[in-house]
C-alpha cells in the first residue's frame, strides 16, 4: 500500500511539473527589446506587451521577452534602428524618419495626405508597400516582423486654434519628420524637428508654440496638460504621417531553433502591422477623450481650409518626386504605388465585419 501511495504520489507530482508554466530562468532564449515611449503608451500598452505575452505562451516559456521602455539600455531614439542591427539590444521599435535620408522610400507613407484616417488599414498597406520597396533593400540586415503608421495627425497649442492657413504664420511648430517639417514651413509655420519625447519639454519651455502629434501620444506626455488648443484635420486623409517598424537583430532570428523562428514568424507580417496600427487606433480614441475632458479648445478645419492644405501637401509631394528621382528612383511610381496599397486596404475593417 505504501508503495503504491508512493508511486501514484510521484506520478501526480510529475504531472504538476509537466503542467507548470517554464519560469524566465528557465527559457532557451531572452529577448532583450526596447523603445523610446512611456510604458503608458499606446504601442507598448497595446502592442509591444500582447506581441511579448504571444511569444511567450506560443513558445511554452522558451521565449522570454524583456521589454525596456524610455530607452532604459541606452542611446537615443534615433540609434534604434543601429542598435537592433549591431545586436545592441535583440528587438526593437524604431522610426525610420529619425534618420533622414537613409530610408528614402519610407517617406512615401508620411507624405502630406497620404494615409487614411485608420491606422489599422493604413498599416496593412504599408506593410504591403514595405514588402515591395523597403524589405530587403533597406532593411535587409534586420529582421522585419511588423511596420505600420499611427492616425491622424493633430495640431496642438499653448495659445488659440488654427482654423485657418494663416493661423500658421509666424508659429514655432515641433515636427516629426521631413515630410511634416516641410509640409509646415509651406503652411507658413517654422519647423522644429525633434523626437516625440522631447516635445513636453519644449512646449512648457516656450521653445516651441506647439507642434503636431496624433491623440494616442497626448496622454502619456501629458500634452493636454500644456497645450490650450488642439485643431484636428477633416477629410478622408491624414494631413501627415509617421512610419514605424518592430524588427529583430537578424542573427538573433536566425540563430533560432526551426520551432521557436516559426514562432517570431506567426507573429510578424501584415496582420501584426494591423495590430499596431489598432494600438494606435485604441490610443486615438482614449486620447481624444481625456483631452476633452480637460475643458482643452478642440476644433475640427472646415473642408474648404482641408482643401487649401491639400493642395500645398500637392506642392511637398511634387517636390518629394523630384529629389526621389534625384536619387535614381522614380518617385512617381513609389508615389503611385503608396496611394495604390492605401487604396486596397481603405475600409478592409468594415468588410471584414
Amino acid at each position: 500500500m505504501t508503495k503504491t501511495l508512493t508511486t501514484a504520489a510521484l506520478s501526480a507530482l510529475a504531472l504538476t511539473m509537466a503542467a507548470a508554466p517554464v519560469s524566465a530562468q528557465d527559457a532557451e532564449v531572452t529577448l532583450r527589446c526596447q523603445h523610446f515611449l512611456s510604458p503608458l503608451g499606446s504601442i507598448p500598452r497595446y502592442f509591444i506587451e500582447p506581441w511579448a505575452e504571444a511569444i511567450e505562451e506560443q513558445s511554452d516559456g522558451r521565449i522570454d521577452v524583456e521589454i525596456y521602455p524610455a530607452m532604459q539600455l541606452g542611446g537615443a531614439p534615433p540609434a534604434l534602428y543601429d542598435q537592433i542591427r549591431d545586436g545592441v539590444i535583440d528587438c526593437g521599435w524604431a522610426i525610420p524618419s529619425y534618420t533622414p535620408g537613409r530610408f528614402p522610400e519610407a517617406e512615401a507613407m508620411e507624405l502630406p495626405f497620404m494615409t487614411t484616417m485608420n491606422a489599422e488599414d493604413s498599416s496593412r498597406a504599408a506593410w504591403a508597400f514595405t514588402e515591395q520597396y523597403l524589405a530587403e533593400q533597406r532593411f535587409g540586415d534586420v529582421q522585419l516582423m511588423a511596420v505600420h503608421v499611427h492616425g491622424p495627425g493633430v495640431i496642438h497649442l499653448a495659445g488659440d486654434p488654427i482654423e485657418e492657413i494663416a493661423d500658421f504664420e509666424g508659429l514655432q511648430l515641433r515636427g516629426p519628420s521631413r515630410q511634416a517639417n516641410a509640409l509646415l514651413e509651406r503652411l507658413g509655420a517654422t519647423p522644429v524637428g525633434m523626437p516625440v519625447p522631447a516635445f513636453p519639454e519644449a512646449l512648457s519651455r516656450g521653445v516651441v508654440d506647439g507642434g503636431v502629434i496624433p491623440w494616442e501620444v497626448v496622454p502619456p506626455l501629458r500634452v493636454h496638460e500644456l497645450a490650450n488648443s488642439h485643431t484636428q484635420i477633416g477629410g478622408d486623409r491624414a494631413l501627415y504621417n509617421t512610419y514605424f517598424i518592430w524588427a529583430m537583430n537578424r542573427d538573433v532570428y536566425e540563430g533560432l531553433p526551426d520551432d521557436l523562428r516559426a514562432v517570431i514568424d506567426a507573429n510578424s507580417g501584415i496582420e501584426t502591422s494591423a495590430d499596431a496600427g489598432r494600438a494606435m487606433d485604441i490610443g486615438d480614441t482614449a486620447g481624444e477623450e481625456t483631452t476633452a475632458a480637460t475643458g482643452n479648445t478642440i476644433v475640427t478645419l472646415s473642408d474648404d481650409v482641408v482643401a487649401e492644405m491639400r493642395a500645398i501637401g500637392d506642392e511637398v509631394i511634387a517636390n518629394w518626386i523630384e529629389e526621389m528621382n534625384g536619387l535614381g528612383l522614380d518617385g512617381a511610381q513609389i508615389v503611385e504605388d503608396a496611394r495604390g496599397y492605401i487604396a486596397e486596404y481603405e475600409g478592409q475593417i468594415a468588410e471584414d465585419m
